[in-house]
């Protein structure tokens, strides 16, 4: 039964400004996704993605639709 689901709220961010990104680690493999700000190109992480499931969590969070690019 599904009584006591977490609701998911729909947040934002400036989609002409920023675009979605995973930067992951060549050493590790860590991923940590966040926004890449377009004109600076500097990264604002948001959190860290432990599995596939979290990286869907992050795109329902911020309605993502489209693929996200990694950066090494």
């Amino acid at each position: 039964m599904g009584l006591f689901k977490k609701k998911v709220v729909t947040q934002s961010y400036d989609r002409e400004n920023k675009k979605p990104v995973i930067k992951a680690s060549i050493c590790n493999g860590e991923q940590v996704v966040g926004f890449k700000d377009i004109h600076t190109g500097k990264i604002e992480e948001v959190m860290l993605i432990k599995s596939p499931a979290d990286l869907e969590h992050f795109k329902v969070m911020y309605g993502i639709d489209e693929e996200i690019a990694k950066e090494y």
